[in-house]
Formats: structure tokens, sequence, C-alpha cells
């Protein structure tokens, strides 16, 4: 019995989004992408009612990767969800969750167990922000105003994820980052509104104007280069691939031809762009919880003074974004550079137990598919070996990796945080492989029933 069992009565009154019954086409899983992504934005335009003016992002650093807009009721952003799935895969991955993901009744316990913990984690994290004065009321009677509109923006999310993750294209995670990031870049890039000094916001406008006032200044483009920089490594990284020989020893279905040789694809970013994720929402919960200590009279974790962190565990493991740290305070940098890639590749082992991807789930499902290792014996066994050898050492490897170019990115302060520049390239890279997949399907019936479609 599954360890999730004693909550199928809350499951039972939660609210879920039916998945589609026909198959949806290419146009149709377009649209609701397309109405959700618009829904979205116009949900960070809606203003938070009865916050001061004075109130300060704590979040800053980390805004583009939890998806959300200060001062808007989305401000809590992807946070909860994020949070719940941590919590969870910690639980499964440690057998204190006893749960096999391969069966559908397990697989939709822990999704519907992972709302419910958004759920619970919303109203921590929006408590946290009105009660410590992360978000500043106009007056203190507006503070239940100010929390239930947090828990609604939060709630929104949660649904409109699954409405995409059912009837469009990825997952609404990976499209909300996608969307406030590239427009963080678009108005990085552009923007003429003045800054302080007089400058403009955008890094081209700011260069044009260094040059009309005849004192160039370069400085103003490193951001930009630094967003193009990582633009180019990651999709580099994303077309890797460790291919390993493979055979068809029989003929299993869909026509496979005895003795058809080819080769099994493993990407070199394995465990794709999660562990970045899910290291920036633990960052994120580390902030928030120096403001629940603080504000009860014990900074065990460091104060926040103004939104930000001033001292101890929370200063150390806030996102330095300036180049200059290096010399300035590189401890700081050095001990978040350590902590972040320790938590990536923790996270990238984590997410690929969890999500099937292991060397016993993936040599399970060629071996189903009569596919062997040419010039071994066609056994489980023997694919197990065979993948054990590659998908360990890829998982460490690509945590490692997008922790590297995460907190390089960050330092330089490249456009739209660089942690969310290599989500956002991640992300578009996996759409675009969808919809390439499923308009080709679209246009072609004998793939879907090829690639075991309806």
């Amino acid at each position: 019995m599954s360890s999730l069992k004693v909550l199928e009565p809350l499951f039972r009154f939660l609210p879920e989004v039916k998945s589609p019954v026909h198959h949806e086409d290419f146009n149709e899983k377009l649209k609701w992408t397309a109405l959700i992504l618009v829904l979205y934005f116009i949900l960070t335009e809606i203003p938070l009612y009865g916050l001061s003016s004075a109130a300060v992002d704590q979040f800053a650093q980390l805004r583009a990767v939890m998806a959300g807009s200060f001062g808007s009721i989305l401000t809590l952003g992807i946070g909860p969800i994020v949070t719940a799935s941590i919590v969870l895969q910690l639980l499964v991955g440690s057998k204190l969750l006893d749960l096999d993901l391969s069966s559908p009744e397990d697989k939709s316990q822990y999704q519907a167990t992972q709302k419910i913990l958004s759920i619970v984690f919303t109203m921590f994290e929006a408590g946290v922000l009105v009660l410590t004065g992360s978000l500043v009321p106009i007056d203190n009677s507006y503070l239940g105003v100010l929390f239930l509109q947090l828990v609604i923006g939060a709630i929104l999310i949660i649904y409109l994820d699954e409405v995409i993750s059912k009837w469009g294209f990825g997952s609404g995670i990976g499209l909300f980052i996608a969307a406030g990031v590239c427009e963080a870049i678009i108005v990085g890039t552009f923007s003429f509104i003045p800054g302080p000094g007089g400058v403009y916001g955008g890094a081209i406008p700011a260069f044009i104007q260094s040059f009309w006032s005849s004192s160039i200044d370069f400085s103003v483009l490193i951001p930009l280069i630094a967003t193009a920089a990582v633009f180019f490594v990651v999709v580099y990284g994303e077309s890797m691939r460790v291919e390993i020989p493979i055979s068809h020893g029989s003929v299993r279905g869909h026509g496979r031809i005895r003795g058809s040789v080819g080769k099994y694809p493993l990407k070199f970013v394995y465990a794709s762009n999660m562990p970045v994720i899910l290291t920036s929402a633990l960052l994120v919960n580390v902030s928030l919880l120096a403001s629940v200590f603080q504000k009860i009279g014990f900074p065990i974790l460091g104060e926040i003074v103004n939104g930000k962190a001033v001292s101890g565990i929370a200063l150390y493991l806030s996102t330095p974004n300036d180049v200059s740290l290096l010399v300035t305070d590189p401890v700081r940098v050095i001990v978040y550079a350590i902590f972040f890639l320790l938590c990536a590749v923790l996270f990238s082992y984590l997410w690929v137990e969890i999500s099937g991807l292991n060397a016993k789930k993936i040599s399970e499902q060629l071996y189903k598919s009569g596919i062997q290792i040419p010039g071994f014996r066609s056994s489980k066994r023997q694919l197990y070996k065979i993948l054990k050898k590659y998908i360990p050492a890829l998982t460490i490897i690509s945590g490692l990796y997008v922790g590297i170019i995460a907190f390089c990115a960050d330092l330089t302060g490249a456009l739209g945080g660089g942690t969310g520049v290599l989500l956002t390239v991640g992300i578009i890279h996996k759409i675009y492989e969808e919809m390439a997949e499923e308009q080709l399907m679209s246009a072609n019936p004998v793939f879907r029933k090829f690639l075991g479609g309806e």
C-alpha cells in the first residue's frame, strides 16, 4: 500500500484539471499554451491592494527563477510549487515515502500530495512575507487583505501550471519562468526609462547615451554580453549527446527488424534544468526562514535589512551578482559557489531517481522494447550494467555543468539573471522539441502509432 493512502480523503476535496479525453492536435495545444501565457501576463499586472510604495523586493535576485512579479498578486510566483517538489523529492529519495512512481496510482497520489503541499507552502510563504514586514501595507488593517491576495495568486499559478501540463506544451513552471526572463531581457536590453543618474535602463540605449556624451562606457554592455555567452554555452550543451550502440534483437511491435543496429542517445544535460530550479527555490526559503527568525528575535540565520541579507548564513547564501565581489568579498563567493554546486548535484541525482531516468528504469524500458547492446547477450542485467557506466556519471556532470553556468552568469549580472537565462534556454529548447514532435505526428499519423500515441 502506498505511503500516501492516508491522504486519499483530502484528495477527493481537491479541485483537479481534467485531462483531455480526446487527442489534442498541434493547434489546440498551441491555443491553450498561448491562452495561459496571456492570462499569466495579465495577472502579473494586477497590483496588490493595500501594499505600501515603501515595500522592497527581498528576492529581486531570484525573481526571474520564481516566475513572479513583485507587487502583483503573483508575488510568490512558483515558489510554493517548487518548495513542495523539493520536500517530496527528499522524502521519496530518502525512502521515507514508499512510492513506485512507475505505478499510475502512486504517481497520481504523488501529484495530488504535491498540490496539497503547494497550497500549504503558499499560506506559509504568504504569512512570512506579510508578518515579517517584507511586504509593507499602507496600514496594519490591510495585513489580512495582502495575505488573501497572495494566496489567491499562488493558487491560480498552481492550476495554470496544471492546465499547461495537461492541455498545452511543456509545463507551466517552465513557461512562466521563460516568459518572465524573456521580458526582463527585452527590458534590460532596450529600455529607454532613465535610471539612477539619468542613465537609460537598457544596455543598448545606455551605451549609445555614453557614446554621444563622449565618455564611452563599455561596462554597460557586460550583462548583455554575459547573456549572449550563456545562451550559446547552454545551446551547445543541450545539443551534446552520449550515444550507446544498440540493436533490436527481435521483432517486437512497431515493425522492428531483427538485427537492425542504431544508437541510443543520452543527453549530456541529463537532468535538464531542474537542479537549478530546485536549488534556487531552496535559497529563497533560506531567506524566508531568516526573516522569520529575525521577526521572533532569534536571527540565527542572519539579519535582513530593507529586504537584503546583511549578515550570517542568509548573506553567504544570497546570490552574488557583481564580479567585483571576487575581490571585495571572496569568501562569500566561494561559500555560495560550493553550496550552489553541491545542491545542484544533489537535486540532479534526486530528479533522475524520482522521474524514472535512472539506469535501472531505462534498462527495463529498453529490454521490454527488444533492444540489446551489440556483442552482449540480450538480458536486462547486461543492459543495466552498460547504462550504469554512463547515467550516474552524466547525472553528476550535468548537475555540475548547469550549476557552474548559472553561478558564473549570476556573478556577471546577466540580463534576466544568469540562472534565469540558463533555465529559459533549456525550457525553450524542450518546448521546441515537443512542438516539433507534435507537428510531425499531426502531419503523419503513422508516426503517432510508431511513437506510442493514440
